[in-house]
Order: structure tokens, then C-alpha cells, then sequence
């Protein structure tokens, strides 16, 4: 329309001129000069004036026609929309072939969602690795296998990516990871033979864990991660959990990291991952007898601090309230104020010799380009319910070794061994009343042992070897005092890297002691998992 607008605007002054030329009498030209020049007759003149009315009304009427039209079409706001934009986007084709890869511009993925903490800082860098002497991130090196992580890269990868909701490092990711148990044991009492909360509970099909997962960037200087539980039940009631919402600095100098909020603390391989990202159906013994059901989490802060080595290492040192259920071993009031047949005070925080104290330290390196190690040490230190005064520290060793094939086909085959060892001293106290005289420190200990073969792609087999030798007590009779060991076999198939299918034998050995006798217990758990939407990474 503006070029029609144009056309008549240039043509007009013509015509106008034409007839002006052409009418006697004319103030604005002068009359013809030609010397040869026939003069026009009065028909003459009529019939160019007429035809002069006639282009003037014409034109008059295209621009009666543009204004209709251009009130049209801002009337109805289709201005942006029409064939003509004023400001045109680039066509999809030119964007692929002149302008960097969407994902080229993606903001970083979340600092601790590691696929590799332990590669070598001077291996050479994949995708996302740490640069040297930096927080290592997403990667896709050689020790990450699809079983481990639910990542951006590699195949599907258009299905998880994260969820713009601005521009810059504004992004969110979303998902749902739902898992299920379907469960057969000779015990009844099923619920006190898994140690774990997000295990297996009763005979038949049970719904342990199903996770509601955010994570993002909350501006140039913070991260953040909330991740929302909701569990069914033996009666089938809904029970929601906050199992972590934290959140971390993303840009602080010399490789130091902080973190504050509700998060599992770091103590060992297994405690600060999620159930999904299990390789077995239930948690290890020792993990639920001396860290708890839920696993040793809190409110509290943490700072960590990769130091500038040729390999990976790290310290850290947390702090939390280790209040309640999810702080077992320390400020627990336990059920209906007993636990380990003492009766709890249930206090609020003295000062800070009442929180629980959580470092470790851990190093990586690379022994080839296939085969990686990684070995931490940890430690947990607070009061105890039990007493006035009454104090536990738990200790910690890790291991883990990991071969992954030079030729692998996404992640396949490979081999992975871990090993985890805890020792627990708990003093036992008096009680808030002293209705139970007798003080006890208890000294336990325990451990598991696992390899998982990755025999082809998609396929997993798992074997794994539990232990806990808790120290007899001479005056209770508590369930939780009983030792015990354990057998595990495995088989996981994973479709795809947003589904899996779990077979797992246990064989449940509970030894008798002076107030309990002893049992062996077998159970059949077959497991499946799905995932919707974009779900970060967990560490290595």
C-alpha cells in the first residue's frame, strides 16, 4: 500500500502540470513559444480539462482506498502479521546457516550436576568440563555412561532441553520422575526389613518416589535446585516431602563455592543422590541404619573449595540443624520420644555444638583414558537426643572405580565398582528423665560393596554385598540394634535414557543377639521408572 501511496503522490504534481500548461490564461507558465504552433481550439481545451477531473478524481479515490485500508489493518492489529512487516525476522534457513546453533548460546548447566567430578583436569575436555582448577560440570567424558545421567546431549537431546523462560542465564528446567516397585518377601513385616524410606514397604505395588524436580538460574550470581517428593503409603495416603531447595553462587574467585538451604549433606557416594539415580532397587544398610531412612539432610550452608591441582580434589564443610528424621544418628526425637529404648529431651539448639558438622575431602584422576578412581573421606558430628550431653560422630571411607570401553556405544560396556565404609560412635544417654539409668556408648560399624557390568547397550547386571555390626546392648531389646548382612543381584534394562526396568533379588540375614533371635528373609522387587521433561545431571 505505501507503493501505491508513492506512485500517485509523483504522479500527481505531472498531471496537475499538464493541465495547467495546457489552459489559457495561466498565471504560472508562460503561454507557447513554438512558432508553428496550431492554435487549440475551445473543444480542445474541454476535452483536456475533463480528462484532468477525471485523473484527479481517480486519484482522489486510490487515496480514499489506502487510508480505508491502513485503518483497517491498525484497527485490527495486523500490522506485525502482515505480508509486509516492518520489521522482518530472520527466515529459519538463514538462522541455521549464518548465525551460531541455538544450543551454542544455552546458558551452563547447573555447577553440581556433575557427569564427571572426576575427570582428570588434564584429560582432554569435553563439552562442559572445567576448565583446570575450576567446578567440574555436565560433561560427557569418559566416565559417564547413559545409566548414570539424564543429560542435554547425545540422542533426545531436543526433548531435554531446559525451558527458556528469558533470555541470558534466565532459564528453568522442569521434569517429573515417577518410580515404581512391584514387591514379594517371605517377611510380612516388609516395612522393618528395608531400611530405606523411599524402598519397597509392603508386599504388592508400592509408590515410593515421585519427584517433582526444578532447577535454574536465578541471575549472574546464583543458582538454584528445588527438588519436591510425594510418596503413597501402605494405606495408600499421599505424603509430600521437600527433599532439597537450595540454592549456590555460580561466580565467586578462587574456586570457592557456596550453597545454603535444605540439601542432602556430602557425606559419601550415596547419601547426596537421588533414588532414581540408584543402581539398585533399595539403599544400602548401612546408609539406613547410620544416616537414616531419608538420608543425612537439613537445613544449613555449605562451602567447598576445588584446589588448584593438576588432578580433581576437593574440601568441603557443611553445617545443618540435624534435627529431626532426616538427622538420625543425632538430634532425633525418634518415635513417640524413644529412640534406642532411651527417652529424648527433643531440645531446641544450644549454640553451635548442637549442629551437626559435615567435611569431607575427595580426589580423582584419570589412571588411563578409560579408567577413572575416586576416593573421599567424610565425617558427621553433632549431639544426640538421648542425654543431656550426648554426642555421635560418624566417619566415612568411599571408593569408586569405573572402566568404561574406548570403543563404547553410548556409555556401553563398562564397569563399575564402589565401596563405602562407615563407623558410628553413639553415646547413648540417661534419658531426659533419667527414667533409664544405665549410659551406653555404642561403637558400630558397617559396609557395602557393589559392581555393576554394563554387558550391552542398555543393559546392566548388579551385584552388591551389605554388613552392619551394631554393638550389642545389654538392656534393650530395639530392632535397630540387630546386625545384619545382606545379598543383592540385579538386572536393569533402560529403554532409553527417560525409562528403565529393574529385577532385583534380595537375601536378608538378621543375626540374633541377647533379646533378639535371628531370621533370613527373602524378597523379589521388579522396579520401573519414567521421566518427563528436562532433568539435570546428578554427580558422578
Amino acid at each position: 500500500m505505501k507503493k501505491i501511496n508513492l506512485v500517485t503522490l509523483a504522479i500527481f504534481p505531472l498531471i496537475v502540470a499538464s493541465a495547467e500548461e495546457a489552459t489559457p490564461g495561466s498565471s504560472s507558465s508562460p503561454a507557447p513559444t513554438v512558432s508553428n504552433a496550431t492554435p487549440a481550439t475551445a473543444g480542445d481545451v474541454e476535452a483536456l480539462r475533463q480528462q484532468v477531473q477525471s485523473l484527479t478524481e481517480t486519484v482522489k479515490a486510490l487515496q480514499e482506498q489506502v487510508k480505508d485500508q491502513q485503518a483497517a489493518l491498525e484497527k485490527a492489529n495486523l500490522t506485525g502479521e502482515s505480508g509486509l512487516p516492518q520489521n522482518p525476522e530472520p527466515s529459519p534457513i538463514a538462522g541455521a546457516e549464518g548465525s551460531p546453533a541455538l544450543g551454542a548460546s544455552a546458558p551452563p548447566r547447573f555447577p553440581t550436576e556433575d557427569t564427571s567430578v572426576v575427570a582428570s583436569a588434564t584429560a582432554p575436555a569435553a563439552s562442559g568440563t572445567a576448565a583446570p582448577g575450576g567446578f567440574p560440570t555436565t560433561d560427557t567424558s569418559v566416565v559417564t555412561s547413559a545409566p548414570e545421567t539424564i543429560s542435554s546431549t547425545g540422542a533426545g537431546a531436543s526433548l531435554t532441553q531446559p525451558i527458556t523462560i528469558g533470555g541470558g542465564r534466565n532459564y528453568m528446567n522442569i521434569s517429573l520422575d515417577g518410580l515404581f516397585a512391584l514387591a514379594y518377601s517371605s517377611a510380612r513385616d516388609l516395612d522393618h526389613i528395608e531400611v530405606g524410606d523411599h524402598d519397597p514397604q509392603q508386599r504388592g505395588f508400592n509408590a515410593r518416589n515421585i519427584e517433582l524436580a526444578f532447577d535454574g538460574a536465578v541471575d549472574p550470581y546464583f543458582e538454584g535446585f528445588a527438588n519436591i517428593v510425594f510418596k503413597l503409603d501402605n494405606d495408600n495416603q499421599t505424603d509430600v516431602e521437600v527433599e532439597e531447595a537450595f540454592m549456590q553462587t555460580t561466580s565467586l574467585p578462587f574456586n570457592l563455592q557456596l550453597k545454603a538451604g535444605q540439601f542432602f549433606a556430602a557425606f559419601g557416594r550415596l547419601n547426596p543422590t537421588h533414588p532414581h539415580t540408584w543402581d539398585f532397587v533399595d539403599t544400602p544398610l548401612v546408609n539406613g541404619l547410620f544416616l537414616g531412612p531419608d538420608g543425612l539432610r537439613g537445613v544449613g550452608a555449605q562451602t567447598s573449595w576445588t584446589l588448584p591441582l593438576p588432578w580433581y580434589s576437593q574440601l568441603i564443610l557443611a553445617s545443618q540443624n540435624g534435627r529431626g528424621s532426616t538427622g538420625f544418628s543425632f538430634r532425633n526425637p525418634g518415635d513417640d520420644g524413644m529412640f534406642f529404648d532411651r527417652i529424648t529431651t527433643d531440645r531446641e539448639a544450644r549454640g553451635l555444638q548442637d549442629f551437626v558438622w559435615i567435611p569431607r575431602f575427595e580426589n580423582s584422576f584419570n589412571l588411563s583414558d578409560t579408567q577413572t578412581v575416586l576416593a573421599g573421606v567424610s565425617g558427621a558430628f553433632g549431639s544426640n537426643e538421648t542425654g543431656a550431653n550426648s554426642r555421635t560422630q560418624i566417619y566415612g571411607a568411599d571408593f569408586l572405580y569405573k572402566w568404561k570401553s574406548s570403543h563404547a556405544e553410548g556409555g556401553f560396556p563398562f564397569v563399575k565398582w564402589q565401596t563405602e565404609f562407615m563407623y558410628r560412635r553413639f553415646q547413648a544417654g540417661r534419658g531426659a528423665d533419667e527414667s533409664f539409668p544405665v549410659a551406653e556408648t555404642f561403637h558400630d560399624w558397617g559396609m557395602y560393596s557393589q559392581v555393576l557390568w554394563g554387558f550391552k547397550k542398555g543393559w546392566v547386571a548388579g551385584i552388591r554385598g551389605d554388613y552392619v555390626d551394631m554393638q550389642d546392648s545389654k538392656f534393650t531389646d530395639d530392632l535397630d540394634r540387630q546386625s545384619r548382612w545382606r545379598l543383592s543381584a540385579n538386572l536393569t534394562w533402560y529403554p532409553t535414557e527417560f525409562s528403565k526396568i529393574r529385577l532385583q533379588y534380595n537375601q536378608d540375614f538378621l543375626e540374633e543377639n541377647f533379646f533378639l533371635s535371628g531370621r533370613e528373609v527373602e524378597s523379589v522387587f521388579l522396579q520401573w521408572e519414567f521421566i518427563l521433561g528436562a532433568h539435570g545431571a546428578h554427580k558422578f
